[in-house]
């Protein structure tokens, strides 16, 4: 069995499929900036594994892909009981509901410590009200030792809904590479973009374009700024990068108001960092969100930020410091806000550079890897499960 020798425990991180996304990014950061010398890591994915892998610069992590099928997936326990056994991890580190289940056969196969962390609010409950999903966490907390709550909304959520003490619930922000995200000294070009040139004010989102994420509100408040302030449209322009079925809806919205030549759908786009800096203007139009990885690497390039309150929104954008808030249906306070900015270069700066600042005081990659760490070591000392100590119990 690889790594069998090897002293050092290891965390298994499982997810409902690795690809894309602000949760997938935190576990790469998570891994690649973790002492090498104090744990190994693997990564279970319940579905597939795509070649977002590639992002994972440390050379021994092993990546599993089970291909589940949609559903509750009690057929896998024995497969999952296996991979336990031979992996023998000390640690498992589930993350969000669809990847809750696998704590039952982690204790089965006497996995030590059992990690299970919120990340953000289920498409089908942004409101937290399901019962039956708090029934559900609740019910599998039995089998988990700490949840790990990545902003103060999520925490409230398992006290308050699901029931859990304070105790049982570690509240880790996300972090950010601040040495990798950084303001650029003059507005950088972006590889293929249409829109480098000096006099736009371009406009920028990234995420999977789906119902959670919203960009069609983005689109709406595009149209809608351009509609109000016509003498804009030499200037404003919008990125919308990531792939998924809003996109031609968000593409739609755009083309019925003759304004599809000002944006941009270019799809996926890898490496983002090199893209943020040639932005004007960051807008985050999510449903819902846990902590925001784009919103803070957003602030750490020095970019003013337009955000929905939502989640954990609230808690990365300081309203009128380092950016502004907005109802996650108002349309016409996204565009307001638009139209405020692009009139109003001191006023960017000023938001960019305490954003900046912000990220570097609060939210660093180091601070976030070394709670997860001193985490892992409390717990692999301590095997107590959540449940235990549950309200009632």
């Amino acid at each position: 069995m690889s790594g069998a020798r090897d002293p050092r425990p290891l965390i298994l991180h499982v997810v409902y499929r690795f690809d894309t996304g602000g949760l997938e990014n935190g576990v790469v950061n998570l891994i690649n900036h973790m002492d090498p010398r104090a744990y190994r890591h693997a990564v279970l994915a319940l579905t597939e594994v795509t070649d977002f892998r590639h992002r994972i610069k440390v050379p021994d992590v092993q990546y599993f892909a089970l291909n589940k099928a949609p559903g509750h997936g009690f057929w896998l326990y024995p497969r999952l009981y296996r991979i336990f056994k031979q992996l023998r991890p000390a640690v498992v580190h589930s993350r969000n509901l669809a990847a809750l289940e696998v704590v039952l056969p982690a204790w089965a196969a006497g996995v030590p410590v059992r990690v299970h962390g919120e990340h953000g609010r289920d498409v089908s409950d942004l409101d937290g009200s399901h019962r039956g999903y708090q029934r559900l966490r609740r019910f599998y907390g039995a089998w988990v030792h700490r949840f790990v709550a990545l902003s103060q909304d999520l925490a409230g959520y398992l006290r308050q809904r699901v029931g859990l003490p304070d105790r049982c619930i570690s509240q880790i922000y996300n972090g950010v590479d601040a040495r990798r995200f950084n303001p650029a000294p003059v507005r950088a070009s972006i590889e293929g973009s249409p829109f480098n040139a000096p006099e736009h004010f371009l406009i920028g989102t990234v995420g999977r374009m789906q119902s959670v994420k919203n960009q069609t509100l983005l689109a709406q408040a595009f149209v809608l700024a351009l509609s109000q302030r016509p003498d804009l449209r030499p200037r404003l322009r919008l990125l919308m990068a990531g792939e998924g079925p809003l996109r031609a809806d968000a593409q739609q919205i755009l083309r019925d108001a003759a304004c599809e030549e000002l944006a941009w759908l270019p799809g996926e786009r890898g490496q983002i960092e090199r893209w943020m800096p040639g932005l004007d203007l960051f807008v985050l139009p999510s449903r819902a969100e846990g902590i925001s990885n784009t919103i803070l690497e957003a602030m750490a390039c020095g970019l003013p930020v337009i955000a929905t309150r939502v989640g954990g929104n609230p808690e990365l954008v300081e309203e009128g410091v380092t950016g502004y808030l907005v109802e996650s249906d108002d349309v016409t306070a996204m565009a307001g806000r638009i139209v405020q900015l692009a009139d109003d270069a001191a006023l960017c700066r000023s938001l960019g550079r305490a954003g900046r600042s912000r990220v570097e005081q609060n939210f660093s990659l180091d601070a976030m890897v070394g709670a997860y760490q001193s985490m892992y070591d409390e717990l692999l000392g301590a095997r107590k499960p959540a449940a235990m100590a549950l309200k009632g119990n």
